[in-house]
């Protein structure tokens, strides 16, 4: 599949743009116009440093306002036209793409647009080019692409064709399997583009939510398969409006960009199996199609969590913290300046090196997979960066990659019992209180960096196979906070990315957010208790809490009683109970003990408000 993007997708100079499209691996590239008529390069030498990075110069874009004019008008866009053809020629490209009207179109009249559409068509054929009709979503009277292609097939003329946009195609929800009956001859372009699925008007939509393919809710894999069996062969480009893609890193943003094609080229490449094995017809079929489309090695999603990391420079407190919630100190590593915390299953390393003056943060998370190298493969086919570790001879080898937010994500072979053979490596701990407790890790809660947070998404989706569930936003005294999950289909493994406050921003190499792990235990009751008895200060919840909590669930007494005695939160729903109690946050990082009830599968999200506020207060309190 050959891959390409519009330069509107990225942030910098078309210099830049280009420079990090290439970097990226990108084929080819769109040139939005306003980035050619804002740059001092010429076109001419856009057109060789295209040539020198290897890029392809595939759609220039947009040309506005064509169709269903007056004859005076239609006369200045023909003018307008030509003007473009022959800056084309220039820069060496030869499709051009060319908006249905929305502003100055007059007359609705299928006869007189497709006359309009040949003159403009012919005057294209004098100067070698092809133009791409598209149907914009809000046009005044074509938006829909089945109508774009009609008014296509009426003119038929060899330098007319159509341009098939995912966005303008499924934000107005039309069905895609008309595709197939396309002429591919007459598909000149293909653009995809993710959304989240909003109640707004189209256009805003448009302008400012699009997002890349793997990061909103549209069925692409779906419209690709259409494509692909209509015979389509040309590029597959992004053309995503995004405020805040616009302001990132264009580097990243670009290697986020081709992250979502290699994604979407797999899962259009399974989509078409699926349909034709439904079919009766066997995968191997959709080989047939000229339109090859590559897939990564197949990995399953991880059994579990193996191990969180929290690293500081000053680890006392943190060391307390976990003796008081009843984990055992199993020694440090024998080559390594970290340790080993453990209750049951649940494991927690506390990593000491090169962290001076770092406070607490979550530095790593291990997950248990089926095959750590050939998930590491996709992970890194998939333009995860790869986090090099140092081991001895006789060490466990983990594989690591980088996350969006700079957290490094360890996979780790998994075991039946949920044992580690790495733990061997730590020595003897030190007396600690004995305990019977037994735990896993529950969920891991992560604040993502505002400009970043749609590429974890995808990252997560994609690298680890984890499913990203509805999102909430729940309220804080900062503002709403929009809380996103991610999770395996058995929920083994949760992982809840939060938006970070916006300050996060001005320093992504250093953690000032909170972040917490969550630990699963049979009684939380009996921990709270054993915790309180060796000193642990809880998260204090105001007393107008339980008297919520009394109104919205008719509480026994005694047990009302005992939940605020140890401060801890509950809810309910349908299939269960959730017990929780929060800890003080050390640095940028605390815990959460829970209790799952029944089937309750949620967070305790109603409780949300209430932790944030607790812990914002705590922040701001004056001495």
């Amino acid at each position: 599949m050959r891959t390409g993007i519009a330069t509107v997708c990225l942030s910098g100079t078309l210099k830049e743009k280009m420079q990090a499209c290439a970097i990226a691996g990108f084929d080819g590239i769109e040139i939005f116009e306003q980035d050619l008529v804002t740059s001092p390069l010429s076109p001419g030498q856009v057109r060789t440093m295209a040539a020198d990075l290897g890029l392809g110069l595939d759609l220039y874009q947009p040309f506005r306002d064509f169709d269903s004019v007056t004859p005076d008008l239609l006369k200045a866009n023909l003018r307008r036209a030509e003007a473009k053809f022959k800056l084309m020629a220039r820069l060496g490209m030869d499709t051009i793409l060319v908006c249905s009207n929305v502003a100055t179109a007059t007359i609705d009249d299928d006869g007189l647009r497709a006359e309009q559409l040949a003159q403009l068509a012919n005057l294209a054929g004098d100067h070698g080019v092809k133009v791409a009709y598209e149907a914009l979503a809000w046009g005044k009277y074509v938006n829909d692409y089945e109508h774009a292609y009609r008014l296509v097939e009426m003119v038929d003329h060899p330098n007319l064709g159509t341009c098939l946009d995912s966005f303008h195609i499924l934000s107005r929800d039309w069905d895609t399997s008309h595709i197939e009956a396309f002429n591919p001859e007459k598909i000149f372009f293909v653009q995809v583009a993710d959304a989240p699925k909003l109640s707004m008007d189209v256009l805003s939509w448009s302008r400012h939510y699009r997002v890349f393919p793997g990061e909103g809710q549209f069925e692409l894999a779906k419209f690709m398969g259409h494509v692909v069996r209509a015979g389509y062969t040309g590029p597959v480009s992004l053309e995503v409006f995004n405020d805040v893609f616009r302001q990132s890193d264009v580097e990243r943003t670009a290697v986020d960009a081709m992250r979502s094609l290699i994604w979407l080229e797999e899962q259009s490449a399974k989509w078409l199996a699926d349909a034709e094995g439904a079919a009766g017809a066997g995968a191997a079929i959709r080989r047939r199609y000229p339109m090859e489309l590559a897939t990564l090695p197949k990995v399953n999603e991880p059994a579990g969590f193996n191990f969180a990391e929290v690293k500081a420079d000053d680890t006392a407190q943190l060391e307390k913290l976990l003796g008081q919630l009843g984990f055992g100190f199993q020694g440090r590593h024998r080559t390594k300046d970290v340790q080993l915390w453990t209750m049951g299953q649940a494991r927690v390393i506390i990593n000491e090196q090169a962290a001076r003056h770092m406070e607490p943060a979550i530095a790593a998370l291990g997950f248990d997979v089926d095959s750590p190298v050939i998930a590491s493969a996709r992970a890194q086919q998939l333009k995860a960066p790869v986090v090099a570790r140092k081991v001895q001879a006789d060490e466990e080898v983990f594989q690591g990659i980088s996350a969006p937010d700079s957290t490094e994500i360890f996979l780790c072979q998994g075991s039946p019992d949920g044992t580690a053979a790495w733990t061997q490596e730590f020595g003897e701990g030190l007396e600690h209180p004995s305990t019977e407790a037994t735990a896993v890790i529950d969920h891991v809660n992560l604040a993502q960096p505002w400009q970043h947070f749609d590429e974890a998404v995808l990252f997560y989706t994609s690298a680890l196979a984890l499913e990203p569930q509805p999102f909430a936003e729940v309220p804080s005294p900062s503002g709403l906070v929009r809380s996103q999950v991610m999770q395996t289909s058995d929920a083994a493994v949760r992982l809840v990315l939060n938006l970070a406050p916006i300050q996060q921003a001005t320093n992504e190499a250093r953690k000032t957010y909170q972040e917490h792990i969550a630990f699963a235990v049979e009684d939380l009751v009996a921990t709270a208790r054993a915790a309180r008895d060796r000193g642990l200060e809880f998260l204090q919840i105001p007393a107008n809490y339980y008297e919520d909590l009394d109104a919205r669930f008719d509480l026994e007494p005694g047990f009302l009683a005992t939940l605020q005695e140890f401060n801890l939160l509950f809810d309910r729903d349908a299939d269960g109970e959730f017990l929780h109690f929060y800890t003080a946050t050390v640095g940028s990082v605390f815990f959460e003990m829970v209790e799952r009830r029944g089937n309750y599968d949620g967070y305790g999200a109603p409780n949300a408000p209430v932790r944030h506020a607790v812990q914002y207060d705590s922040l701001h309190r004056t001495p």
